[in-house]
């Protein structure tokens, strides 16, 4: 039988309650039919997970395969959109859709060799890589950036006040400035969630982005998680504002547009993580901003 990790299995609950509860429980049966469904076979009964997905190593045809399972409310539509539009170009190869939408069959990549894995240095240059060789014209029906921009023009103010102001008044009013200067209406595809853990070799060693969460718009959005995820390694604000440069002449963008869209979504990603009750992500958020501000 398989078994959900335990990690997992508390995240799901604390944030879903009781329809979290029973959909990991429900999870072992779904594998199974799945498996059944498309003919595979487990390689490894214990299954790795994000915060969404249970992902599960097996085989169809004697040739490696994962199976990811999504939590319903995430939905892969637009994942799936994505994928397609890529075509294993830079990103891992959709293989098959389950009907019923919780479930997709993709290539096997390396687990064990991820851009986390490299020097901070040589990381984010093949990162800055990856972006340029993801973007590519995005295909209908995406979330457009624009829209997440407009958001935090009009919440922004009110959710640092329901916070208690925890941002600096001239830091949120930069980043609310920055986010009506960098709205336009782009019709690149983004990756969206393009961190070091997301990108994994494949069998010849070139590197492929996984688990995107596509979005319509300016492929500089990729930036700034490449910058928090591993912040920590940066000694000062000097530090900072080299990596955001080394991205961003790897993937041939506008470093001002790369520090612009670091701040912007530094500040919408403290506020978040501070009403999600995260104390560790808001401090790196914190050093960015310091790092990148005019003032």
């Amino acid at each position: 039988m398989l078994e959900v990790p335990e990690e997992f299995v508390h995240w799901r609950i604390r944030l879903s309650g009781d329809r979290g509860r029973t959909w990991v429980a429900s999870l072992p049966r779904r594998v199974a039919e799945l498996c059944d469904y498309w003919g595979l076979r487990i390689d490894d009964d214990r299954p790795r997970h994000g915060a969404v997905n249970l992902v599960v190593l097996v085989s169809r045809d004697s040739v490696p395969c994962v199976l990811r399972i999504c939590w319903p409310e995430h939905g892969l539509e637009h994942e799936v959109v994505a994928l397609r539009a890529w075509a294993g170009r830079g990103a891992v190869r959709l293989l098959d859709v389950h009907p019923a939408g919780d479930a997709l069959l993709l290539e096997r990549l390396d687990a064990a060799q991820t851009l986390r894995g490299l020097p901070l240095g040589a990381a984010a240059a093949a990162a800055g890589s990856l972006i340029a060789e993801l973007t590519v014209p995005a295909p209908p029906g995406l979330p457009r950036l624009t829209e997440r921009l407009a958001r935090l023009r009009v919440e922004g103010s009110a959710d640092d006040d329901a916070l208690g102001q925890p941002i600096p008044r001239r830091w949120l009013l930069d980043a609310l400035e920055l986010a009506h200067a960098l709205d336009r209406d782009d019709s690149d595809l983004v990756h969206g969630d393009l961190h070091y853990g997301n990108v994994l070799a494949d069998r010849s060693g070139r590197w492929r982005a996984i688990d995107p969460k596509p979005v319509s718009g300016d492929p500089a959005y990729s930036v700034p998680e490449l910058i928090w995820t591993r912040c920590d390694e940066l000694e000062d604000a000097a530090a900072i504002r080299r990596l955001v440069r080394r991205i961003a002449d790897a993937a041939g963008l506008d470093p001002g547009r790369a520090a612009g869209w670091t701040i912007v979504r530094a500040v919408d990603y403290w506020l978040w993580g501070l009403a999600h009750g995260l104390t560790e992500y808001p401090v790196r958020c914190h050093r960015l901003v310091a790092a990148l501000s005019d003032r």
